[in-house]
């Protein structure tokens, strides 16, 4: 059975937002007063299904509420939030700190990097900075991370992916010597959800049916749509179809692809299919959105 609390507390596709992921880019930056201010420096217990949170807090202090549970920061102080993970915030006025957002292909790709230390994604946790040794060179990071985010130039993704992962090395460095809280308990829906992102992520471009996804996790279509309705706020074919979307944008924006080439990339069978399915989508053709970034 499903927690009532969960149940009650809304799904994020972004920080503090319900809308869709709205960059073709693996992560978004910014500053925390740009989000919380105009919200009186509150964000309500909130949680997300395939984007996790590393919020770097350089000056002021506030409250991290974890699993309904709060707990006092101050800066500076890097936050890691996880998927799944219910969490809000409450900041002091005019804190001065930068929120960054992973999605889930991300996610995937630095824990994967960082091999055992890439456990440091998949437990909240807030690292306090003051006289430790990354601290300088976390705060030069993030803040060359931001201004290549918001003032793109030539070489911009592979310079934010090499920021993010040596962003992603120091934290993991933290959190070995100190960890404060723990991933909470989750029940086998959760698990079932995991895999299914996992088995997304693998085979999203072969076009596979939800039938042949759940086979594989041993359970049924109409179950694994009960799970991610309930979990993650859309249905199991939703999540597809956002997977395919995100790549499709990142073909469009950062390479030199036909559309015909992009629509063969993603499995299919027909540019025109693939031309209509991005309009519904994205109200936009492939070529009228790829102008757009342009």
């Amino acid at each position: 059975m499903s927690d009532p609390l969960e149940r009650a507390v809304p799904i994020f596709k972004l920080y503090g937002e319900t809308q869709h992921w709205p960059t073709p880019d693996l992560l978004h930056c910014e500053l925390i007063r740009e989000r919380s201010g105009p919200h009186n420096w509150h964000i309500p217990p909130h949680r997300h299904a395939d984007l996790m949170h590393l919020l770097y807090i350089r000056r002021g202090e506030g409250e991290l509420h974890l699993e309904g549970v709060g707990h006092p920061i101050a800066g500076p102080n890097v936050l890691v939030v996880p998927t799944m993970v219910i969490h809000g915030f409450d900041f002091e006025r005019d804190t001065d700190g930068y929120a960054i957002t992973l999605s889930r292909p991300l996610i995937g790709e630095l824990s994967e990097r960082l091999d055992a230390q890439g456990q440091a994604f998949f437990q909240p946790a807030h690292f306090p900075l003051s006289d430790q040794p990354e601290a300088a060179t976390i705060d030069s990071l993030v803040t060359q991370l931001h201004a290549e985010y918001r003032q793109p130039a030539a070489g911009r993704e592979p310079i934010l992916h090499a920021l993010i992962q040596a962003l992603a090395v120091l934290v993991a460095r933290r959190a070995e010597r100190r960890r404060i809280h723990q991933l909470p308990h989750h029940d086998k829906g959760h698990t079932h959800l995991v895999r299914y992102q996992a088995l997304v992520e693998q085979h999203y471009r072969e076009q596979p049916s939800i039938a042949s996804l759940a086979a594989r996790l041993g359970i049924t279509g109409t179950y694994l749509n009960t799970l991610c309705q309930r979990l993650a706020g859309a249905s199991a074919q939703q999540l597809l179809h956002e997977r395919v979307m995100l790549e499709a944008k990142r073909l469009l924006t950062y390479t030199r692809m036909t559309v015909s080439q992009v629509a063969d990339a993603l499995g299919f069978t027909e540019p025109a299919y693939f031309t209509r399915f991005f309009k519904r989508h994205t109200g936009l053709s492939p070529k009228a959105f790829r102008q757009r970034q342009a």
